[in-house]
Protein backbone atom coordinates (compact mmCIF):
# COMPACT_ATOMS: atom_id res chain seq x y z
CA UNK A 1 0.00 0.00 0.00
CA UNK A 2 1.45 3.34 -1.02
CA UNK A 3 1.70 6.43 1.18
CA UNK A 4 -0.95 8.32 -0.81
CA UNK A 5 -3.40 5.42 -0.42
CA UNK A 6 -2.88 5.32 3.35
CA UNK A 7 -3.45 9.07 3.63
CA UNK A 8 -6.62 8.87 1.53
CA UNK A 9 -8.01 6.01 3.64
CA UNK A 10 -7.29 7.95 6.85
CA UNK A 11 -9.10 11.01 5.53
CA UNK A 12 -12.14 8.90 4.53
CA UNK A 13 -12.21 7.32 8.00
CA UNK A 14 -12.15 10.76 9.68
CA UNK A 15 -14.96 12.05 7.45
CA UNK A 16 -17.08 8.95 8.18
CA UNK A 17 -16.58 9.33 11.94
CA UNK A 18 -17.47 13.04 11.86
CA UNK A 19 -20.64 12.32 9.86
CA UNK A 20 -21.59 9.64 12.39
CA UNK A 21 -21.12 12.09 15.27
CA UNK A 22 -23.23 14.73 13.48
CA UNK A 23 -25.99 12.17 12.88
CA UNK A 24 -25.97 11.19 16.56
CA UNK A 25 -26.32 14.84 17.59
CA UNK A 26 -29.48 15.25 15.50
CA UNK A 27 -31.10 11.90 16.43
CA UNK A 28 -32.99 11.12 19.65
CA UNK A 29 -31.07 8.51 21.72
CA UNK A 30 -34.38 7.10 22.99
CA UNK A 31 -36.51 6.58 19.89
CA UNK A 32 -34.30 7.68 17.00
CA UNK A 33 -36.54 10.63 16.16
CA UNK A 34 -35.49 14.09 15.03
CA UNK A 35 -34.27 16.70 17.52
CA UNK A 36 -35.34 20.35 17.53
CA UNK A 37 -33.98 23.36 19.43
CA UNK A 38 -36.46 25.23 21.63
CA UNK A 39 -34.74 28.60 21.98
CA UNK A 40 -37.48 30.03 24.20
CA UNK A 41 -36.81 27.42 26.90
CA UNK A 42 -33.10 26.82 26.07
CA UNK A 43 -33.75 23.11 25.46
CA UNK A 44 -33.19 20.48 22.76
CA UNK A 45 -36.28 18.26 22.47
CA UNK A 46 -37.22 15.18 20.45
CA UNK A 47 -40.14 15.99 18.17
CA UNK A 48 -41.48 12.39 18.33
CA UNK A 49 -41.32 11.28 21.97
CA UNK A 50 -40.75 14.65 23.67
CA UNK A 51 -37.53 13.62 25.40
CA UNK A 52 -35.48 16.60 26.60
CA UNK A 53 -31.99 15.75 25.40
CA UNK A 54 -30.28 19.00 26.49
CA UNK A 55 -31.38 21.66 28.99
CA UNK A 56 -30.05 25.09 29.99
CA UNK A 57 -28.31 25.61 26.65
CA UNK A 58 -26.03 28.62 26.40
CA UNK A 59 -27.32 31.40 24.16
CA UNK A 60 -24.27 32.73 22.37
CA UNK A 61 -26.16 35.53 20.57
CA UNK A 62 -26.46 39.16 21.66
CA UNK A 63 -28.69 40.19 24.54
CA UNK A 64 -30.35 42.90 22.41
CA UNK A 65 -32.83 42.71 19.56
CA UNK A 66 -32.71 44.59 16.27
CA UNK A 67 -35.47 45.02 13.70
CA UNK A 68 -33.47 46.45 10.79
CA UNK A 69 -29.87 46.66 9.55
CA UNK A 70 -29.36 50.21 10.82
CA UNK A 71 -30.45 49.31 14.34
CA UNK A 72 -28.25 46.22 14.27
CA UNK A 73 -25.17 48.26 13.34
CA UNK A 74 -25.99 50.84 16.01
CA UNK A 75 -26.32 48.29 18.82
CA UNK A 76 -23.39 46.10 17.80
CA UNK A 77 -20.38 46.31 20.11
CA UNK A 78 -17.68 44.56 18.12
CA UNK A 79 -15.47 47.61 17.72
CA UNK A 80 -15.54 50.98 16.05
CA UNK A 81 -16.72 51.04 12.41
CA UNK A 82 -14.26 51.81 9.65
CA UNK A 83 -14.15 55.43 8.62
CA UNK A 84 -12.51 57.43 5.85
CA UNK A 85 -11.77 60.22 8.33
CA UNK A 86 -8.65 58.36 9.53
CA UNK A 87 -5.68 57.60 7.32
CA UNK A 88 -5.78 53.89 8.25
CA UNK A 89 -9.63 53.86 8.24
CA UNK A 90 -9.59 53.19 11.98
CA UNK A 91 -8.28 49.63 11.62
CA UNK A 92 -5.11 50.08 13.68
CA UNK A 93 -4.75 50.42 17.43
CA UNK A 94 -3.04 53.10 19.48
CA UNK A 95 -1.23 53.01 22.80
CA UNK A 96 -3.01 55.23 25.30
CA UNK A 97 -1.29 58.28 26.78
CA UNK A 98 -2.20 57.41 30.39
CA UNK A 99 0.83 56.06 32.28
CA UNK A 100 -1.22 53.53 34.23
CA UNK A 101 -1.52 49.75 34.13
CA UNK A 102 -4.68 47.64 33.80
CA UNK A 103 -5.42 48.04 37.51
CA UNK A 104 -5.14 51.84 37.42
CA UNK A 105 -1.80 51.95 39.21
CA UNK A 106 0.81 54.50 38.15
CA UNK A 107 3.73 53.07 36.18
CA UNK A 108 7.26 53.33 37.43
CA UNK A 109 9.75 55.63 35.71
CA UNK A 110 11.34 52.68 33.90
CA UNK A 111 7.98 51.49 32.62
CA UNK A 112 7.02 55.01 31.54
CA UNK A 113 10.17 55.31 29.45
CA UNK A 114 9.47 51.92 27.91
CA UNK A 115 5.88 52.89 27.05
CA UNK A 116 7.05 56.16 25.53
CA UNK A 117 9.43 54.27 23.23
CA UNK A 118 6.61 51.91 22.29
CA UNK A 119 4.34 54.86 21.46
CA UNK A 120 7.06 56.33 19.23
CA UNK A 121 7.50 53.07 17.33
CA UNK A 122 3.74 52.55 17.13
CA UNK A 123 3.35 56.01 15.58
CA UNK A 124 6.10 55.29 13.06
CA UNK A 125 4.56 51.97 12.03
CA UNK A 126 1.12 53.56 11.58
CA UNK A 127 2.54 55.99 8.97
CA UNK A 128 5.06 53.89 7.11
CA UNK A 129 5.14 55.80 3.80
CA UNK A 130 4.66 59.28 2.40
CA UNK A 131 1.06 58.60 1.29
CA UNK A 132 -0.03 57.68 4.82
CA UNK A 133 1.77 60.69 6.27
CA UNK A 134 0.07 62.91 3.67
CA UNK A 135 -3.35 61.47 4.49
CA UNK A 136 -2.81 61.81 8.23
CA UNK A 137 -1.94 65.49 7.93
CA UNK A 138 -4.74 66.29 5.47
CA UNK A 139 -7.49 64.43 7.34
CA UNK A 140 -6.42 66.06 10.58
CA UNK A 141 -6.69 69.45 8.86
CA UNK A 142 -10.16 68.58 7.53
CA UNK A 143 -11.31 67.56 11.00
CA UNK A 144 -9.93 70.77 12.53
CA UNK A 145 -11.69 73.04 10.02
CA UNK A 146 -14.93 71.06 10.19
CA UNK A 147 -14.96 71.41 13.98
CA UNK A 148 -14.34 75.16 13.72
CA UNK A 149 -17.19 75.53 11.21
CA UNK A 150 -19.60 73.21 13.04
CA UNK A 151 -19.96 70.78 10.14
CA UNK A 152 -21.49 67.32 10.78
CA UNK A 153 -19.79 63.94 10.37
CA UNK A 154 -21.29 63.20 6.95
CA UNK A 155 -19.59 66.30 5.55
CA UNK A 156 -16.24 65.22 7.05
CA UNK A 157 -16.66 61.71 5.64
CA UNK A 158 -17.46 63.08 2.16
CA UNK A 159 -14.51 65.48 2.32
CA UNK A 160 -12.19 62.61 3.26
CA UNK A 161 -13.38 60.60 0.25
CA UNK A 162 -12.84 63.58 -2.07
CA UNK A 163 -9.31 64.12 -0.74
CA UNK A 164 -8.47 60.43 -1.16
CA UNK A 165 -9.67 60.63 -4.77
CA UNK A 166 -7.49 63.70 -5.35
CA UNK A 167 -4.51 61.84 -3.89
CA UNK A 168 -5.17 58.79 -6.08
CA UNK A 169 -5.52 60.99 -9.17
CA UNK A 170 -2.13 62.61 -8.36
CA UNK A 171 -3.57 66.14 -8.09
CA UNK A 172 -1.34 67.29 -5.24
CA UNK A 173 2.01 67.98 -6.95
CA UNK A 174 2.47 71.75 -7.11
CA UNK A 175 -0.26 72.42 -4.53
CA UNK A 176 -0.23 72.44 -0.76
CA UNK A 177 -1.93 69.77 1.33
CA UNK A 178 -3.88 72.44 3.23
CA UNK A 179 -5.28 73.97 0.03
CA UNK A 180 -6.58 70.65 -1.34
CA UNK A 181 -7.95 69.70 2.08
CA UNK A 182 -9.83 73.01 2.33
CA UNK A 183 -11.16 72.63 -1.21
CA UNK A 184 -12.33 69.08 -0.44
CA UNK A 185 -14.18 70.21 2.67
CA UNK A 186 -15.81 73.16 0.87
CA UNK A 187 -16.97 70.89 -1.97
CA UNK A 188 -18.28 68.30 0.51
CA UNK A 189 -20.27 70.95 2.41
CA UNK A 190 -21.84 72.09 -0.86
CA UNK A 191 -22.66 68.52 -1.93
CA UNK A 192 -24.21 67.46 1.39
CA UNK A 193 -26.32 70.61 1.61
CA UNK A 194 -24.75 72.34 4.62
CA UNK A 195 -22.65 74.99 2.88
CA UNK A 196 -20.52 77.65 4.51
CA UNK A 197 -19.48 80.88 2.85
CA UNK A 198 -16.04 81.47 1.35
CA UNK A 199 -15.35 84.10 4.00
CA UNK A 200 -16.03 81.57 6.77
CA UNK A 201 -13.62 79.10 5.17
CA UNK A 202 -11.03 81.86 4.72
CA UNK A 203 -11.10 82.45 8.48
CA UNK A 204 -10.28 78.84 9.42
CA UNK A 205 -7.98 77.74 6.60
CA UNK A 206 -4.20 78.09 6.81
CA UNK A 207 -3.71 79.05 3.16
CA UNK A 208 -4.34 82.22 1.20
CA UNK A 209 -7.92 82.71 -0.01
CA UNK A 210 -6.93 82.89 -3.68
CA UNK A 211 -4.90 79.69 -3.40
CA UNK A 212 -7.88 77.93 -1.80
CA UNK A 213 -10.25 79.12 -4.56
CA UNK A 214 -7.87 77.98 -7.31
CA UNK A 215 -7.51 74.59 -5.61
CA UNK A 216 -11.29 74.25 -5.35
CA UNK A 217 -11.85 74.95 -9.05
CA UNK A 218 -9.05 72.54 -9.94
CA UNK A 219 -10.40 69.70 -7.77
CA UNK A 220 -13.97 70.12 -9.05
CA UNK A 221 -12.80 70.15 -12.66
CA UNK A 222 -10.36 67.23 -12.45
CA UNK A 223 -12.61 64.96 -10.37
CA UNK A 224 -15.79 65.94 -12.28
CA UNK A 225 -17.62 66.66 -9.03
CA UNK A 226 -21.30 67.50 -9.30
CA UNK A 227 -21.58 70.61 -7.14
CA UNK A 228 -24.82 72.51 -7.47
CA UNK A 229 -24.93 76.30 -6.94
CA UNK A 230 -25.43 77.17 -3.29
CA UNK A 231 -29.09 77.53 -2.35
CA UNK A 232 -29.77 80.67 -0.26
CA UNK A 233 -32.39 78.73 1.73
CA UNK A 234 -29.69 76.45 3.17
CA UNK A 235 -28.28 79.44 5.12
CA UNK A 236 -31.59 80.66 6.54
CA UNK A 237 -31.90 78.16 9.39
CA UNK A 238 -28.45 78.91 10.78
CA UNK A 239 -28.85 82.69 10.54
CA UNK A 240 -32.32 82.63 12.16
CA UNK A 241 -31.04 80.40 14.97
CA UNK A 242 -28.05 82.64 15.69
CA UNK A 243 -30.33 85.69 15.78
CA UNK A 244 -32.94 84.01 17.98
CA UNK A 245 -35.79 84.45 15.49
CA UNK A 246 -38.99 82.42 15.66
CA UNK A 247 -40.07 79.65 13.31
CA UNK A 248 -42.58 82.04 11.78
CA UNK A 249 -39.82 84.44 10.79
CA UNK A 250 -37.70 81.62 9.40
CA UNK A 251 -40.68 80.33 7.38
CA UNK A 252 -41.33 83.85 6.05
CA UNK A 253 -37.69 84.20 5.00
CA UNK A 254 -37.89 80.95 3.07
CA UNK A 255 -41.06 82.16 1.34
CA UNK A 256 -39.30 85.35 0.26
CA UNK A 257 -36.42 83.35 -1.19
CA UNK A 258 -38.74 80.96 -3.04
CA UNK A 259 -40.50 83.94 -4.59
CA UNK A 260 -37.13 85.41 -5.58
CA UNK A 261 -36.09 82.13 -7.20
CA UNK A 262 -39.35 81.88 -9.12
CA UNK A 263 -38.59 85.30 -10.68
CA UNK A 264 -34.86 84.47 -11.16
CA UNK A 265 -33.91 87.29 -8.81
CA UNK A 266 -31.24 85.12 -7.19
CA UNK A 267 -29.34 84.63 -10.43
CA UNK A 268 -25.83 86.11 -10.26
CA UNK A 269 -26.15 87.22 -6.64
CA UNK A 270 -24.26 86.10 -3.56
CA UNK A 271 -26.48 83.47 -1.88
CA UNK A 272 -25.19 84.44 1.58
CA UNK A 273 -26.15 88.09 1.10
CA UNK A 274 -29.53 87.10 -0.30
CA UNK A 275 -30.23 84.81 2.66
CA UNK A 276 -29.16 87.52 5.13
CA UNK A 277 -31.48 90.04 3.45
CA UNK A 278 -34.37 87.55 3.54
CA UNK A 279 -33.84 86.97 7.28
CA UNK A 280 -33.76 90.72 7.92
CA UNK A 281 -36.89 91.33 5.84
CA UNK A 282 -38.70 88.43 7.53
CA UNK A 283 -37.87 89.91 10.94
CA UNK A 284 -39.49 93.19 9.92
CA UNK A 285 -42.56 91.49 8.46
CA UNK A 286 -43.13 89.41 11.63
CA UNK A 287 -42.45 92.32 14.02
CA UNK A 288 -39.26 90.76 15.37
CA UNK A 289 -36.75 93.56 15.63
CA UNK A 290 -33.31 92.76 14.26
CA UNK A 291 -30.88 95.36 13.00
CA UNK A 292 -28.92 95.23 9.78
CA UNK A 293 -25.73 95.31 11.83
CA UNK A 294 -26.77 92.20 13.79
CA UNK A 295 -27.68 90.28 10.64
CA UNK A 296 -24.50 91.44 8.91
CA UNK A 297 -22.36 90.25 11.81
CA UNK A 298 -23.96 86.80 11.83
CA UNK A 299 -23.86 86.39 8.04
CA UNK A 300 -20.51 88.18 7.61
CA UNK A 301 -21.87 90.52 4.91
CA UNK A 302 -22.03 94.30 4.75
CA UNK A 303 -25.07 96.35 5.72
CA UNK A 304 -25.11 97.87 2.22
CA UNK A 305 -25.61 94.42 0.71
CA UNK A 306 -28.47 93.68 3.10
CA UNK A 307 -30.20 97.00 2.30
CA UNK A 308 -29.95 96.48 -1.44
CA UNK A 309 -31.07 92.86 -1.42
CA UNK A 310 -33.92 93.17 1.05
CA UNK A 311 -35.52 95.97 -1.02
CA UNK A 312 -35.36 93.73 -4.08
CA UNK A 313 -36.89 90.82 -2.13
CA UNK A 314 -39.79 92.93 -0.88
CA UNK A 315 -40.45 94.32 -4.38
CA UNK A 316 -40.47 90.79 -5.85
CA UNK A 317 -42.79 89.57 -3.07
CA UNK A 318 -45.14 92.51 -3.60
CA UNK A 319 -45.20 91.95 -7.36
CA UNK A 320 -45.94 88.25 -6.84
CA UNK A 321 -48.74 89.10 -4.39
CA UNK A 322 -50.30 91.60 -6.79
CA UNK A 323 -50.18 89.05 -9.62
CA UNK A 324 -51.83 86.42 -7.43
Amino acid sequence: MTKDTRVRDAEETIETESETVDDERHVCPECGGNLASDEAHAETVCTDCGLVVEADAIDRGPEWRAFDAGEKDEKSRVGAPTTNMMHDKGLSTTIGWQNRDAYGKTLSSTQRQKMQRLRTWDERFRTRNSRERNLKQALGEIDRMASALGLPDDVRETASVIYRRALDEDLLPGRSIEAIATASLYAAARQVGTPRSLDEFAEVTRVDEMEFKRAYRYVVRELSLEVQPADPESYVGRFASDLGLSEEAEHRARELLRTAKSTALHSGKNPVGLAAAAVYAAGLLTNEKVTQAEVGEVADVSEVTIRNRYQELLEADGAAGATA
